[in-house]
This record gives structure tokens, sequence and C-alpha cells, in this order.
């Protein structure tokens, strides 16, 4: 059943192809906030996905985190999350990402529930439309 308390956890190194110079959000060796933030999203929805009816899923619709420290290229970085809020097909969770040394990002994370099927057909739909 899906209820707030709910808690995610995913790790990854910050290697070579994760630095915001090779992402293009930055010019600097240092892991990208894209990909810390894509670690967020991954520790959500992986969390909740267990508690979720078959052909169901979540879409990420914002995102509200800082990034308050940089991590060298080589560090583990561990992102966290926690589901602090339920409406109806609304979820939002706390995220916070860790390197070696400590804190690096926190903020807020917004997921909607969806039907696969239905959401993936809707979406492909646009391109007759385009």
């Amino acid at each position: 059943m899906l209820e707030t308390g709910i808690k995610g956890c995913q790790e990854e190194l910050a290697t070579e192809e994760k630095m915001a110079r090779n992402v293009g959000s930055g010019l600097v060796k240092v892991y990208a906030t894209a990909m810390m933030i894509a670690l967020m999203e991954k520790a959500a929805v992986l969390s909740v996905q267990p508690y979720l009816e078959e052909g169901q899923g979540t879409v990420g619709t914002l995102v509200n985190v800082s990034h308050c420290a940089a991590t060298p290229q080589g560090m583990k970085v561990r992102a966290e999350s926690e589901l602090i809020e339920i409406d109806r097909r609304r979820l939002v969770f706390k995220v916070a990402a860790y390197d070696e040394c400590g804190l690096i990002g926190e903020g807020l994370h917004e997921r909607f529930i969806i039907d696969n099927e239905r959401f993936q057909s809707k979406t492909d739909a646009k391109k007759a439309n385009a």
C-alpha cells in the first residue's frame, strides 16, 4: 500500500561521463547537477514502484533542489528519497544527495502516478500532430 514514509536510496560513482563539462551543464570537471537530480529521481521512482498497480508508473513533474557542494570525479554519490505527501495521483518526495564528505544537495521532487500505456500513447500521438 502506498503511504507516506516510503524511503528510497540509490548510489553511483561520479564518473567522467557524469561531469558537468560532459553533459552540457557547465565547463568544469565536477559531478553535474543534472546527474544529481537524475539520481534523486531514480531513488524516488524505484521506492514507490512496488506499491503501484500493474501497468502503472510515475513521471516527474517538479524538481526544486539546491546543489550546495561540488563532487570530484571518482567519488561515490548517494541519493535518498522519502515520500512525504500523497494527494490522489500526486506524490511529493523529500530528496537529498551525499558524496563521501557529506551533503551535496537537497530539496523536493514531485511525481504523478500514470497508466504507462495510456501515457505513452498520448505522448506518441504528438508526433502525428506536429
